[in-house]
């Protein structure tokens, strides 16, 4: 249950404080550096002030006016690669740092709001919601997406997955029926992970896949490939996504390795002890996550959601299915069958904005904030920004402007030739929007 300041019960539907309440909560919570108090909150409409006033990093927010829209220009979190929960190291393609979640779950929400991702990739957003305390909302039509955020949000304790591992039986994982997956794993590993992937599909199919089984099934998928010992894989890049079998076999060729034995349920515990050696995201019992297009989402009642931080599929640059071939064989199934959305021509994506646009007018509540980040693309030849705000005309959302997330990058981004917030997926230009 929720309290207000004096430890009085907050009445509210669910355990969620009422709107005067809430207000009053706001009201009283100190602001997190480098944002004032006096006026912030989610229903004061101050919010573009607050991002004015930033220099938490040192700096002032640079504001510009390009074609009538306002930009926040600074650095608004730290681009230090450790400054997140060790929950979040899972590798997933085109996903976004927790500090840019987090930088919005701290300042426009409390306790049990309701924070929501309809693009929630690995789920960093509904992972970070649950690490605060609000409650998670998360939607991906790729079942991948909840098979790598629901074990991460309400995860086991080590000792859990060190014992159901130990029930399961490696001894009789000696047959392999994949013999082109040699191109990635020793002949051994692959019985190991051919097993393995059987076993937890038996599971699924009898009804018996537990919350245990599930995280020893997200730990596998991140497992599967890599560029490290801690991998199930021969030497491969990168780690967030499987390369072809013939594009593995020229790797190989060229490095003249051939795939070591690893031992694959000493590698879940491995990386099961890192990612559960912080404290467990509080339970999160009203966790609600979904596998539908973004558009349709009738299982979340109108008025109810908080926060959006989310980032669509980018336009013609990633490709989700080939990208992720390794991962869906494992959970048992056809990436060809799942309704990914892709497109190359920029008012389709524009239309499919504003389809997802709709909906979450639907489903925010009142003075309620959408933050919708978006990469640049074709050497920043399109703003995608402007796609987005010329989507939201004509719905009850109040466009605040964009921030632009200004910091040095990490080598990684420096050598796939991405240079400071002038090109590539790295540069985090996000849409501010308001429910009015």
């Amino acid at each position: 249950m929720a309290v207000g300041g004096d430890g009085q019960p907050l009445a509210g539907i669910g355990g969620r404080p009422s709107e005067p309440a809430r207000e009053a909560i706001l009201s009283t919570v100190a602001a997190p550096s480098g944002i004032p108090s006096p006026g912030s909150g989610p229903g004061s409409g101050n919010f573009a002030a607050d991002l004015e006033n930033f220099s938490e990093f040192g700096a002032p927010t640079r504001v510009e006016t390009t074609d009538g829209l306002r930009y926040f220009i600074n650095e608004f979190w730290t681009s230090r690669q450790r400054q997140a929960h060790r929950i979040h190291e899972v590798s997933y393609r085109a996903c976004f740092k927790p500090q840019l979640p987090r930088f919005y779950i701290q300042r426009l929400t409390v306790r049990n709001d309701i924070v929501y991702d309809p693009f929630m990739g690995r789920g960093t957003t509904p992972v970070e919601a649950a690490l605060a305390g609000r409650i998670p909302y998360g939607n991906d039509t790729n079942p991948l997406s909840k098979a790598f955020t629901e074990p991460r949000i309400n995860p086991p304790a080590l000792s859990e997955v060190v014992t159901r591992l130990g029930a399961i039986p490696w001894q009789t994982f000696t047959q392999v029926q994949h013999g082109e997956l040699a191109a990635f794993y020793h002949p051994e590993t692959l019985a190991q992970i051919e097993g393995l992937r059987q076993w937890l599909l038996d599971r699924q199919d009898s009804g018996r896949l537990d919350p245990i089984d599930k995280w020893i099934r997200m730990i596998a998928l991140n497992r599967l490939t890599g560029h490290s010992s801690g991998f199930f894989s021969v030497y491969t890049l990168p780690p967030n996504q499987a390369v072809s079998l013939e594009r593995q076999r020229i790797i190989n060729r060229r490095r003249n390795q051939v795939p070591p034995r690893r031992d694959v349920p000493a590698l879940i515990v491995r990386k099961s002890r890192s990612l559960l050696s912080a404290a467990a995201p509080p339970a999160a019992r009203d966790l609600l996550l979904l596998t539908e297009q973004s558009h349709e989402t009738p299982q979340i009642p109108s008025g109810t959601v908080s926060l959006t931080v989310t980032s669509p599929p980018f336009l013609d640059v990633v490709d989700y299915v080939t990208d992720n071939w390794l991962r869906c064989w494992f959970l048992g199934i056809d990436p060809r069958a799942v309704k990914l959305s892709q497109f190359r021509r920029v008012d389709h994506w524009q239309r499919f904005v504003r389809s997802t646009l709709v909906e979450l007018a639907r489903i925010t509540r009142s003075s309620g904030h959408i933050a919708f980040e978006v990469g640049e693309v074709r050497n920043g030849t399109v703003r995608l920004e402007t796609q987005v705000v010329a989507a939201a005309e004509g719905l009850p959302l109040e466009v605040l402007g964009v921030m632009v997330n200004q910091q040095e990058f990490t080598k990684t981004s420096n050598c796939w030739g991405i240079a400071n917030n002038q090109r590539g997926t790295n540069s985090n230009r996000i849409v501010l929007m308001r429910k009015t």
